[in-house]
């Protein structure tokens, strides 16, 4: 496949790539078969979806030299992600996530394999390395991607302040994707349980510099005792833009001065995995081409129009993301069933 988009890119994906190894419906992916290998990792997934909408991305990461390291390679080459800050790990290996999936698509994430003794390669992400990489990168990007995995080790959590700082030098709004995954910070966690004072003290300068916020309700009600946009908004000093999506419920947002909810698409669900992201793809990419969207009143947030028209141009940016995560829903794994936007269109005209 060509390139979906070429040029500098406008949002940098700082994180994960991974291999998500799917289970079978109902079993165990570290004993039953047969099991699906799938290319994912929240940040990786979203520099693909932008990419097939026709968004420039890079990825920012740490992959190890082996057989998963070259795929996404060639992933990225065929998808037009820019990899100037693409790392290799000579000793580590990429990480292996073992998937659970119920009878419905749900999935629920049960520990790691391939780890040879050294830990993973994504969690030796090199901040100077990276910083070598960062300048040319944020000249031209209009958002920088983070979630909070690479807090759970120190080496990338060092990296991920570093591109923090520079990004807020060079004046690039942070969108932060919670994707609280409490595995990643202790194996033996339980997959359930919310974020402890120690991690939510980790956590506490992303949300303080994000403009963009997107949580899980249960997220949401974790770190601010509410799944309200606005009360999460609020909460913070810099009133970041939240949107908080719950499964099939409807996905509710505080952005550009506006409150509002959108029912969920019912669509066949093969697997849910990835669907997140792709909405977070299809947010940012809406928001590369109407900035204005994000600031109530400013000049590009649908003209000069009035207040009912920029909640109206809102909602539309809404549906198209969540028209996103629908298609992606409906496909195994996540970058594979990731939509072009001539896609996303069609699907939104057919509902």
């Amino acid at each position: 496949m060509a390139p979906a988009s070429s040029g500098p890119p406008r949002v940098l994906c700082l994180g994960e790539a991974l291999v998500d190894r799917l289970g079978p419906p109902g079993g165990d992916p570290a004993r039953d078969g047969p099991c699906a290998d799938r290319l994912g990792g929240a940040p990786a997934n979203v520099a693909c979806a932008l990419a097939r909408l026709g968004t420039t991305s890079a990825f920012l990461g740490r992959l190890g030299r082996d057989a998963i390291g070259e795929a996404f390679r060639q992933l990225f080459a065929e998808r037009g992600v820019n990899t100037a800050a693409l790392q290799l790990d000579p000793r580590r290996p990429s990480r292996i996530v073992l998937v659970r999936r119920d009878a419905c698509g749900e999935r629920s994430f049960g520990g790691f394999a391939g780890d040879r003794g050294e830990g993973f390669a994504d969690e030796a992400l090199a901040a100077g390395e990276l910083s070598a990489a960062l300048g040319p990168l944020l000249a031209a990007a209009r958002w920088l991607l983070v979630g909070t995995i690479p807090l759970a080790s120190p080496a990338a959590a060092s990296a991920l302040r570093l591109t923090l700082r520079q990004a807020a030098a060079a004046r690039v709004p942070l969108a932060l994707d919670v994707n609280w995954r409490p595995t990643f910070w202790d194996p033996a966690s339980d997959p359930a349980a919310g974020p402890g004072p120690s991690e939510r003290a980790a956590m506490e300068p992303l949300l303080r510099q994000a403009a963009l916020i997107k949580c899980a309700r249960e997220e949401a009600e974790w770190l601010f005792g509410s799944a309200d946009p606005a009360v999460v908004s609020a909460a913070l000093p810099q009133r970041p833009a939240v949107l908080v999506s719950d499964g099939a419920a409807p996905l509710r947002w505080w952005l550009g001065g506006s409150a509002g909810e959108l029912p969920a698409f019912s669509v066949p669900v093969v697997d849910t995995t990835g669907a997140g992201d792709a909405l977070t793809a299809g947010l940012l990419h809406g928001l590369v081409a109407d900035p204005g969207l994000l600031t109530p009143g400013a000049p590009g947030a649908a003209g000069d129009a009035p207040a009912e028209a920029e909640a109206g141009a809102v909602r539309e940016l809404m549906r198209f993301a969540s028209a996103c995560g629908a298609l992606v829903c409906q496909g195994a794994g996540a970058i594979d069933p990731q939509p072009t936007a001539a896609q996303v269109a069609d699907f939104l005209a057919s509902h």
